[in-house]
């Protein structure tokens, strides 16, 4: 007891009496929360996360392109230069391709675990991914959605009551 009400202390982190039960939304990286109702500057964030994902995918060219004036002046090798400019386009392309589907359904942790190379290299093609989904919606919005609004479902069929007593109800014969 807490107070000279004499109401309990409710711990941290646990719902107060008059919050809602059931399912929580998961929070999005960037958007928190805002994406279940777009509010709290959801719009504002994302086109704050497009610019912000456009804007390191256009840094990250020009690194790489500075890498690859490097590879130029120290004249080891066409084939060589070859070999770095594919496996850049390669890897970005393969990110590009995982992040696009990662918003789509989750992602397996062995595989994401093996590929985590693959996409660190491909990074560019990463950021790209964010930013074209930004365009359109929270990265990952429309697989948190659906998950969260079966989860309510399900919540609303386990707790909805049932009407009458079962114990007055007829028998068959």
């Amino acid at each position: 007891m807490s107070d000279e009400n004499g109401t309990a202390d409710i711990p941290a982190g646990f719902p107060g009496p008059g919050a809602p039960t059931g399912p929580r939304p998961e929070p999005l990286r960037f958007f928190g929360t805002s994406w279940v109702d777009h509010d709290h500057g959801y719009t504002v964030r994302r086109i704050a996360v497009a610019a912000g994902s456009l804007l390191a995918a256009a840094v990250s060219c020009l690194v790489l392109r500075l890498a690859y004036e490097g590879l130029a002046i120290a004249d080891i090798g066409g084939f060589v230069t070859l070999l770095v400019v594919v496996m850049f386009a390669t890897c970005s392309a393969l990110a590009f391709r995982h992040t696009w589907e990662s918003f789509g359904k989750r992602p397996d942790p062995d595989r994401q675990a093996s590929l985590r190379g693959l996409l660190a290299v491909g990074f560019v093609g990463a950021l790209l991914a964010y930013f074209f989904r930004s365009l359109t919606e929270a990265p990952g919005e429309r697989l948190h959605r659906q998950e969260y609004e079966t989860a309510r479902a399900h919540h609303e069929r386990r707790t909805t009551r049932r009407t009458g007593n079962p114990s007055k109800k007829r028998r068959r014969s």
